[in-house]
């Protein structure tokens, strides 16, 4: 969670905070800057929502590794309604046998 990297002392938030503002001067939208904290109680009430089954992640596709390429392909041209997940089988030497990738 949080930042793109940024800057050595400020962490990229004046490049997050500007870039929004100058590029609505070129496009047909308004744009701004956003700023926010992560909070410890959001963490927990968040985690004891999935915990309970609650609340899930809409999973639109599932691809193999080696359709990654197809994924990418299907998440530009904005037809995803939900997360693309990119599974990587296990060799053995992982856990759960399968890595599960979230774009």
């Amino acid at each position: 969670m949080g930042g793109d990297g940024g800057g050595r002392w400020t962490g990229g938030f004046f490049r997050g905070m500007l870039r929004a503002p100058v590029v609505s001067l070129f496009v047909g939208q308004r744009l701004r800057g956003l700023a926010s904290k992560v909070k410890n109680e959001d963490l927990i009430a968040v985690t004891d929502l999935i915990e309970a089954g609650t609340l899930t992640p809409v999973i639109d596709r599932t691809y193999p590794l080696i359709e990654a390429p197809d994924a990418i392909r299907y998440l530009e041209g904005g037809h995803a309604r939900g997360k693309v997940v990119i599974t990587v089988e296990g060799d053995g030497n992982l856990r759960g046998g399968k890595i599960r990738i979230e774009t």
